[in-house]
């Protein structure tokens, strides 16, 4: 067991690979096949990445469900890598047409340590709904409690700290919450650090006891890296919410946001958590 004391100077960096919406033509170096998926994450992890945050895509580069591609991206993971002792977080969104059930399979089939939960519906992107339904969160909370998985609660507004709340009371989700605020995405909460605060606050108000992790998407991303680390969070980065690494400046790989998020941690005299202090932090063992 890891001394706890210690273990709050550290920061875990989360990286989402490739998300549901980026393509090759977004930018060349998003990793979109299972193979390319497995290994941009082991360099991420050789950079200094805890935790792995997996969407997979379909032939046409489209956002899909299929445990077959989740479960491709797993096998490769350990057969080219046995070394890789990074944690998995599947997501459970990024196909708007796929059902309840399959936006589960891969957490029953797959088991991985993590995975996300979307605490809420939302427009999205200003082009359709993102939905998830109640009676759907309830299913999840309560499979990925029988499944050993553990939600990282997703959310793009106040409004869903206050429903991981309810569902916190009503025993579908169960205590300490790990948050990832979602900041700066079209039809979400702007990422400002103002807004930041105000969602930790919210956070520290109704589900006290909670880690939590933040990403900002496009021009806010640098300021929510900072705030994070300054306010003892932790982080994510990776092409999924960012193509560009900076202004006019395509990213040449995730593993290069990665490695200045560990430059940032460092100069403000914290240390990036190992995937084995990320489980000590996040009650993954």
């Amino acid at each position: 067991m890891a001394d706890m004391k210690a273990l709050k100077n550290k920061c875990i960096i989360t990286v989402a690979t490739t998300g549901a919406w980026p393509k090759k033509e977004n930018n060349p170096n998003v990793p979109m096949t299972p193979s390319e998926i497995a290994d941009d994450v082991y360099a991420c992890w050789k950079a200094g990445a805890a935790v792995a945050h997996l969407h997979m895509r379909d032939e046409n580069g489209n956002g899909t469900m299929n445990i077959e591609n989740f479960r491709e991206t797993k096998k490769l993971l350990n057969e080219r890598y046995p070394d890789c002792d990074i944690v998995l977080n599947m997501t459970t969104s990024g196909d708007l047409n796929a059902t309840d059930e399959t936006r589960q399979i891969h957490l029953k089939e797959l088991k991985p340590e993590m995975g996300s939960y979307d605490c809420g519906s939302m427009n999205w992107l200003h082009s359709g709904l993102f939905i998830n339904h109640p009676k759907f969160l309830e299913e999840l909370g309560m499979n990925m409690q029988e499944w050993g998985v553990k939600p990282e609660i997703e959310a793009f507004d106040p409004g869903m700290i206050a429903n991981a709340a309810y569902y916190l009371k009503k025993g579908v989700l169960k205590a300490p919450l790990h948050f990832q605020f979602c900041m700066g995405c079209a039809n979400g909460i702007p990422g400002s650090m103002k807004n930041l605060v105000f969602m930790k606050d919210t956070m520290d108000q109704l589900c006290p006891g909670s880690t939590w992790s933040c990403f900002g998407v496009g021009a806010s991303a640098m300021e929510m890296l900072y705030g994070a680390v300054a306010m003892g969070g932790h982080v994510r980065v990776g092409m999924e919410d960012n193509v560009m690494y900076a202004k006019g400046q395509l990213a040449d790989s995730n593993a290069q946001f990665v490695e200045r998020a560990v430059r940032v941690i460092k100069e403000f005299g914290r240390e990036p958590a190992t995937p084995a202090e990320a489980r000590e932090i996040l009650g993954l063992n």
